[in-house]
């Protein structure tokens, strides 16, 4: 190095060459090491298909449904039939206990029933 020459950025270019060949080494070192895997995975699957025993005959491959209780499949549908049944239910008449006489009216006509009720025991 000359005294003269003036401190500041790097003059000279990389060598590419051993770019190039590293790249393609760390390449062809990463495929070998997959098809190795491949490989080995396909030979540890096949023993060990040769040492299992038999699937039992009787086993059933469909699916069973699991015990109750279960989770939801479709719980805002669920929900929307609940409170469908549960308005026509609190909006419509039928007996509850006929030999009693005891009855379901629409929950309008209780509150009304209730608030007249209500009027007369002021009076």
């Amino acid at each position: 190095m000359s005294a003269t020459r003036e401190a500041g950025h790097e003059t000279r270019d990389v060598r590419l060459r051993p770019v190039i060949i590293g790249t393609a080494l760390i390449t062809l070192m990463t495929l070998v090491a997959a098809a190795g895997m491949v490989a080995l995975y396909g030979a540890l699957a096949d023993r060990e298909a040769e040492r299992s025993r038999p699937r039992n005959p009787l086993a059933s491959t469909v699916s069973q449904v699991p015990p109750e209780p279960r989770l939801q499949a479709l719980p805002i549908a669920d929900l929307q039939t609940l409170r469908e049944a549960e308005d026509r239910r609190l909006g419509s008449y039928a007996w509850v206990d006929r030999e009693a006489g005891v009855a379901r009216i629409p929950i309008e006509r209780a509150i009304d029933l209730l608030l007249e009720k209500s009027g007369e025991a002021e009076q």
